[in-house]
């Protein structure tokens, strides 16, 4: 027998294999909370406004006038069509189609208000609203700058010029569209049951700290709940309003 050297020798060699790079996992994403507003904004722009060539009035020390909150012109361009079964064209904040598409289908669900539901305003630019403003000075009893702020805002202080917000009205009842009694209407009792499960509340309840005209057609979105794609900003712009004078119905 050969001696244990020799095959040992003889033996065939096997090279290791290299050795298989294992990929390190990449590590989970860190979750990112979304953004809590805990501090009202800075207050609004201060000192004299011109209205309607008229004279001259001072904003309150947190921007307000007449108890409106100062908005900005949202630019026509980043506005876009609200659903044509609103029955008129108008503008709204592509952040809000969403929620209104599926709030009208809702209430197209409706025997008691299917297809009746309208839009008797949405987003009014800054130059509307002074047309609006001051041209209803010396109307119905306003004969004042206060007294006509009381039932629309100034020009610079509306809600609507954000494009988060629409008038809606009834095709059943259009003498009630913009008056109180709408809110005793099918379809403003449909919205005040319904709209906040779509992001929307009624700005100006009844008897509101604001002072201001109670509006039951009036309804901003804000979005169902902070994390909804679009609905931190309207709720930052909001918050002013919405803490110191809750709507009712309110989005939580």
């Amino acid at each position: 027998m050969p001696p244990l050297s020799l095959l040992a020798a003889c033996a065939p060699t096997t090279t290791p294999a290299p050795p298989v790079a294992v990929p390190t996992p990449a590590p989970a994403p860190t979750p990112v909370a979304p953004p809590r507003i805990t501090a009202l904004p800075p207050a609004g722009p201060t000192g004299p406004v011109e209205l309607c060539g008229r004279g001259t009035v001072q904003r309150t020390g947190d921007g307000r006038l007449f108890n409106h909150f100062p908005y900005p012109d949202m630019p026509a361009t980043a506005l876009v069509d609200a659903p044509a079964a609103l029955g008129q064209s108008c503008k709204i904040h592509p952040a809000m189609a969403a929620d209104l598409t599926r709030l009208l289908a809702a209430a197209d669900g409706d025997p008691a208000i299917a297809g009746t539901l309208r839009a008797v305003s949405c987003h009014r630019s800054e130059a509307l609203q002074r047309q609006t403003f001051c041209g209803g000075i010396g109307m119905n009893g306003s004969g004042s700058f206060a007294e006509r702020a009381w039932a629309s805002a100034p020009p610079g202080h509306s809600e609507h010029s954000t494009g988060y917000v629409i008038d809606f009205g009834t095709s059943t009842s259009p003498a009630c569209n913009a008056e109180a009694c709408f809110a005793a209407t099918p379809a403003g009792r449909w919205l005040r049951a319904n709209a906040a499960r779509f992001g929307f509340e009624m700005s100006f309840p009844a008897g509101n700290r604001q002072q201001v005209k109670w509006e039951p057609w009036h309804w901003r979105w804000v979005g169902t709940a902070a994390t909804e794609a679009g609905a931190a900003p309207a709720r930052s712009l909001f918050l002013q309003a919405r803490t110191r004078f809750p709507a009712e119905p309110k989005v939580d």
